[in-house]
């Protein structure tokens, strides 16, 4: 081969080497890698400035972490916390969906709930907990019901939103193959309806934890509320920042799963 015929290729070959490093700063992995470490550097030298006297830098805070680690306190808990949590939740989505695709299906049953869950969604849960407490008591009821009111409103009126936006072209396929109303449900509607309710599920996964940690801070101080009470009261801040840096870690986690879980089952070339 003569070097002329060369000559084209060699800026194509000088250019991917430039080429392979900005498709790897561009590499959403990066990127959100190096968002956390600018977040993570800015906690750092808001403590060191100091930005506040309660407010400990982020070494101190990990420092704080271990500590907590090291005697069992944060394991245990946590143990606490998942109690109501995963009662909450696990009746948020089962009703929640349920009460969704009965409202998306049927118009009377969307006029009769629907406004419920939009004032639900709105109204601020700080005020509702004392009523909570007032009709439950502060035990283990009233903490389930503040997941339940923080997450079920989410998951409802996304699966409703879901169900009623299901693509009418795919319904009319269905209408002419003689698809009869069970079958238009169970092989259209929810099919089609499944990944805007995944996306429901992982936003009131997000309420639920929400939920959880004020229920434990303002019903009755147990759990990783306990944690962050106790500590912030004998004045050990790095101790209090690492109990609320563990359970916004351990939710980003949780919800990142779900995530992937839905990528996963819901590829968005196989959307509808």
């Amino acid at each position: 081969m003569q070097i002329s015929e060369l000559a084209p290729a060699l800026p194509a070959l000088r250019e991917a080497p430039a080429r392979r490093w900005r498709d790897l700063l561009i590499h959403p992995l990066v990127l959100r890698l190096l968002s956390f470490a600018a977040v993570l550097a800015l906690w750092e030298y808001a403590g060191r400035i100091p930005l506040s006297p309660a407010f400990p830098t982020f070494l101190e805070t990990l420092g704080g972490l271990g500590a907590i680690m090291a005697d069992g306190t944060l394991f245990k808990a946590f143990l606490i916390t998942l109690h109501p949590l995963v009662i909450g939740l696990t009746a948020s989505i089962l009703c929640g969906i349920a009460l969704g695709v009965l409202m998306g299906l049927h118009e009377p049953s969307e006029w009769l709930f629907a406004p419920i869950f939009v004032i639900a969604q709105a109204a601020p849960l700080a005020a509702l907990i004392p009523i909570l407490t007032f009709a439950y008591g502060i035990g283990l009821t009233a903490k389930v019901m503040t997941v339940c009111i923080m997450a079920m409103p989410v998951i409802v009126l996304n699966t409703l939103g879901a169900v009623r936006n299901t693509p009418k072209s795919l319904l009319e396929m269905g209408s002419s193959f003689l698809a009869t109303r069970s079958q238009s449900i169970r092989l259209i509607i929810l099919p089609a309806a499944s990944p805007m309710i995944f996306a429901g599920l992982r936003l009131g996964c997000a309420a639920a934890f929400i939920g959880v940690i004020l229920a434990e801070l303002l019903i009755t101080p147990t759990g990783i509320g306990d944690v962050i009470s106790y500590n912030q009261s004998v004045a050990d801040y790095p101790k209090m920042y690492a109990a609320i840096l563990s359970i916004i870690v351990f939710s980003v986690l949780f919800i990142e799963l779900l995530e992937r879980i839905e990528v996963t089952l819901f590829r968005p070339e196989a959307r509808p």
